[in-house]
Formats: C-alpha cells, sequence, structure tokens
C-alpha cells in the first residue's frame, strides 16, 4: 500500500481534475443516450485516469533521462525564477530511473485492461482511438517526436484531453458519436490546454534556458504570449455561444458564460506577473479550492500555484456546470 500511495502522490494527482472532469462530464452526456453501459463507462473512467497518472511520471522519465531533476535548482542558483525541482522523488533517491519504469509500465497495464474490456464490447472504434492516445501521449515527451519540446505541447495536450478522451469515454460508454460530444470537446480541449499555456508562460525563462520550446518560448514575446492566452478563452466560451445558436447545444449551455469573470480574473493576474513577477496575490472565493494555501506559500510557489490553480479550476467549473446541464 505505501509503494502504492508513493507513486501515486508522485504521479501529480492535482493535475487529476483536467482529464477526470472531461471524463465525467462525456459519461454524464452519454447517460442520456439509448446503450448506454453504466459499466463500460466506470472502466473508461479508470483507463482515463491510469493514462493520465502513466503519462505524468513518463514524462518525468523523458524529462530526466534528458535533462536530469537539478536545473531547476540551478536556475534559481542563478537568481532565475523557478518551480521546486521536478522529479525530487528521483533526486532525493527514494526510487530509480528503473522503478519509474516500472511505474508507468503498471499504469499503462491497468489502462491496456480497462481497453480490452471495453474492446471486446465495442469494437475496433475503441482500438483507433485509444491506439492514437497512446502515440500522442508517448510523443508528447518521448523520442523520436518530443512534441512538448518544439512547440507543439499545448497543443496536443488539448487535443488529447479534450476531443479524444471524451470520444473515448463517450463511445465506450454508448457506443456511439453524436454532434453535442465534439461541440463540448473542443471548448473542454482549449480549456484544458489553457491550463498548460498558463504554466509555460510562468515557466518561460526557465524552460528557455533548457532548450524547451514550449508555445510561449515560441512566441518569444509576452504580449504575444498574453495575446494567445486571452484568445484561447474567448475561443473556449465563444464556440459554447456558436453552439447555441446553431442549435446543437441547448440554452442552457449559455451558463457557462458566468465563468467569464473568473476567466478574466486569470487574465489580469497572467497580466500581472509579466509586469511584475514577485507581486503576490492571495486567494479569493471565486478563485475555486487553493488546497493547502500556508504550505504552499510557505516553500515558496504560491506565485505560481494560484495562476496554476484558478486555470485548473476554471475548467473544473466549466464541466461541472455541462455534467449539470446534461443530467437536468
Amino acid at each position: 500500500m505505501k509503494k502504492i500511495l508513493f507513486w501515486f502522490r508522485n504521479a501529480r494527482p492535482t493535475a487529476l481534475p483536467q482529464s477526470l472532469l472531461p471524463a465525467a462530464l462525456a459519461f454524464c452526456m452519454a447517460s442520456n443516450v439509448d446503450g448506454f453501459s453504466l459499466l463500460l463507462g466506470v472502466v473508461a473512467v479508470i483507463g482515463v485516469i491510469a493514462v493520465h497518472l502513466g503519462m505524468n511520471l513518463l514524462d518525468d522519465y523523458f524529462d530526466y533521462k534528458v535533462k536530469g531533476a537539478e536545473y531547476r535548482d540551478r536556475m534559481q542558483h542563478r537568481g532565475m525564477r523557478a518551480r521546486i525541482s521536478k522529479c525530487p522523488y528521483l533526486k532525493s533517491g527514494q526510487a530509480t530511473m528503473s522503478q519509474l519504469l516500472v511505474a508507468c509500465t503498471v499504469f499503462g497495464g491497468i489502462a491496456l485492461a480497462a481497453g480490452t474490456v471495453i474492446y471486446l464490447f465495442r469494437g475496433n472504434m475503441i482500438l483507433l482511438i485509444a491506439g492514437l492516445t497512446a502515440l500522442l501521449g508517448v510523443s508528447y515527451s518521448g523520442a523520436p517526436l518530443r512534441l512538448s519540446y518544439h512547440g507543439l505541447g499545448e497543443i496536443l495536450i488539448g487535443i488529447m484531453f479534450g476531443p479524444m478522451l471524451m470520444a473515448g469515454v463517450y463511445y465506450s460508454a454508448c457506443g456511439t458519436l453524436d454532434y453535442p460530444v465534439f461541440f463540448i470537446s473542443i471548448p473542454v480541449g482549449l480549456l484544458v490546454a489553457n491550463i498548460v499555456y498558463t504554466h509555460s508562460i510562468m515557466d518561460f525563462e526557465p524552460d528557455r534556458e533548457v532548450g524547451k520550446r514550449t508555445l510561449a518560448v515560441l512566441l518569444n514575446n509576452k504580449k504575444k504570449m498574453l495575446a494567445c492566452l486571452l484568445a484561447l478563452l474567448l475561443t473556449a466560451f465563444g464556440l459554447v455561444t456558436g453552439g447555441v445558436a446553431s442549435g446543437y447545444l441547448s440554452v442552457y449551455h449559455l451558463f457557462t458564460l458566468l465563468l467569464l469573470p473568473m476567466a478574466a480574473g486569470l487574465f489580469y493576474l497572467m497580466i500581472e506577473f509579466v509586469r511584475n513577477p514577485s507581486r503576490t496575490f492571495t486567494p479569493r472565493f471565486w478563485m475555486g479550492y487553493m488546497g493547502d494555501w500556508e504550505r504552499i506559500r510557505s516553500i515558496g510557489i504560491d506565485w505560481f500555484m494560484i495562476r496554476w490553480l484558478i486555470a485548473r479550476n476554471l475548467l473544473a467549473f466549466f464541466c461541472l456546470i455541462l455534467i449539470i446541464i446534461s443530467l437536468l
């Protein structure tokens, strides 16, 4: 049990809402369709969780193999603002690279078992979705493509955790694909990409230093970074509005527009980060759940986490509103 908890904690479960909530949304949307299977839907969600945690660990494996775990410490020692070092469990000697690879394999095995069960009932479409998702997941930071090192990481995450994930869970649960799930999955994917992109703006300097070409590094201009962030947010909400106007979504989906002030708050905090990175902010109720804030502040990453958590919570509230609508 201790080993399970050890690897679960190191697989960054804090990020699970960005996969679990889109999966839950697709599950709830599928529950209204003839042929819905509660069992297959639950199996699909379990598979999504396993894939996400396994991908996080695999990203650690490839990043450590290429750059090591100390580069962020070196950035901090040189006065560059960077978060705490990645893969602390490797750096401290609590685990080896071989053990990390075994943990990745275990999570992958759970996902494979879930996919096999679904395939037996739903057929070849699941093989296509799961196979493409696995290929993209490995290629995120793995050779030879290493897409996250060439400015494609945010786009890739948006596709995987939006359209690919939601289509996979939806099809697993009800055996078909419909227009509403596509209209919803794209803005969901954009809001997931927004989490990663917000992250990359704040990690712009250390990423550029170590040669990791995120979208922020490719833009290499603070005004362009902010313009791209604004475009991501506006497009996500604009697509929902367009879906309602075209008749593919119900008017109730416009309740998601209630989150526009939260999106504006995130954009403001990112503007302030670009202008004055050292300025600190105190969590407010509209920002959503912030976890153990005293601990976050004590280890000096509050400047990063307040923005990252707002981006995560924006996605969470967006999905929760749509889940409620789908269940009415």
